[in-house]
Order: structure tokens, then C-alpha cells, then sequence
């Protein structure tokens, strides 16, 4: 029973390992644009936000039974995001937070305009998936988005214009929703037509 139980731990360890190796990337960045801490600078709430996620996540991973593992990591940052952002607001407000307001364009939303724009703009969760998971009407989620594209659309401030990134196409996005948000797409290639065959001569 206890090689066993062994065995299992380490395929759990060895699956776990390879999911990391590949979300983990993509799983920051979406902690990044959450916190709207500054990409060029180290971001320590984004990783603890992202370290707490993939811990849960392991310790539910004989559980997922076929659910996707990057779904579920996602799911337990919004989650975490969510209840520390909405408990912690007041607090900031009042300036005893022990975090620095954040900056940049995604700073200019709330927390929560911000997680929702994030998880429909930039990771593609459908409307009634995001409202589900946040225990919002689904008519919430589309205002809150509204709204913030809304924010976003109008003249960014001085400093908060990133590099272009191109648009994703994970999701339907409306139009003018800023292409920093957006997940960059791998470039096309266009093969190239066949060199043209010789004229045989007589």
C-alpha cells in the first residue's frame, strides 16, 4: 500500500511538474495584469498571487478528474484576487494598506472591472462562465466589461503606453479594447508558391 501510495505521489509530482513547466508563463502574466503591477519590474503580488493558485491546484490534482489544470489554477487566482481585493479596498483607501497603489492603464480600473476584464479579454472565459465564477449576473459582468473598455478606450495617461502587442484570437473581443490586453499570436507563414517550371526546349 505504501509503495503504492508512492508511486502515485511521484506521477502526481512528474504531471505537476510538466504543467508548471508550460502554464506558468502565461498564469504570471495573467497574475500581472490582475495586480497591475509594472511588467519591466519585479511583481511580487502576481507571483504570490500565482504561487498560492498552482498550490491549490496541486493539492486538488487528483481531483480535476479530465478538468484542465490551467482552468483550475486560473479559477483559484480570480478566486484569491477576488476576495483579497474586495476585503482589502477599504483599507487602501484609507492608506494603511501595506501594498503601492497600482499603476499603469489596467490600474486605472477597480479590481473588479479589472478581473473581469482579464479573464474575458485576455484569457477568453465566456460571459456566462466569468459571471458564474464570480457569483455575478451575467448582465453585471457585460456592464463591468462595457465600462472598462470604456476606461481604457479614452487617452491613456503619461508612461502607461506599453509596446503593440497584436491582437489574440482566443475570443471575440470588441472593437477598441486596447491590444496590450490581448494574448500575441504566433506570426503566420505564408508558404511560398513553387518555382516556375523551365520551358522545355526543343
Amino acid at each position: 500500500m505504501r509503495e503504492r501510495r508512492a508511486a502515485q505521489e511521484r506521477r502526481r509530482a512528474r504531471e505537476f511538474e510538466a504543467f508548471v513547466a508550460g502554464a506558468a508563463g502565461r498564469l504570471l502574466r495573467t497574475a500581472t495584469l490582475l495586480t497591475a503591477e509594472p511588467e519591466d519590474r519585479p511583481a511580487p503580488a502576481a507571483e504570490r498571487l500565482l504561487v498560492l493558485a498552482l498550490a491549490r491546484t496541486y493539492a486538488a490534482w487528483g481531483r480535476l478528474r479530465g478538468e484542465d489544470p490551467y482552468d483550475r489554477a486560473r479559477q483559484e487566482m480570480a478566486a484569491h484576487f477576488a476576495h483579497s481585493a474586495w476585503r482589502e479596498r477599504l483599507p487602501r483607501a484609507l492608506g494603511h494598506g501595506s501594498r503601492p497603489p497600482p499603476r499603469g492603464l489596467l490600474g486605472r480600473l477597480s479590481p473588479q472591472e479589472r478581473l473581469v476584464v482579464v479573464l474575458r479579454l485576455y484569457e477568453g472565459v465566456a460571459e456566462e462562465q466569468t459571471a458564474a465564477q464570480l457569483g455575478l449576473p451575467a448582465e453585471r459582468v457585460h456592464a463591468l466589461c462595457l465600462r472598462a473598455v470604456g476606461h481604457l478606450r479614452s487617452d491613456p495617461p503619461a508612461g502607461c503606453a506599453g509596446p503593440p502587442v497584436r491582437v489574440g484570437t482566443r475570443a471575440p473581443e470588441p472593437d477598441g479594447v486596447p491590444e496590450a490586453l490581448l494574448p500575441p499570436t504566433p506570426p503566420v507563414t505564408t508558404p511560398l508558391p513553387p518555382p516556375p517550371k523551365e520551358a522545355a526546349t526543343p
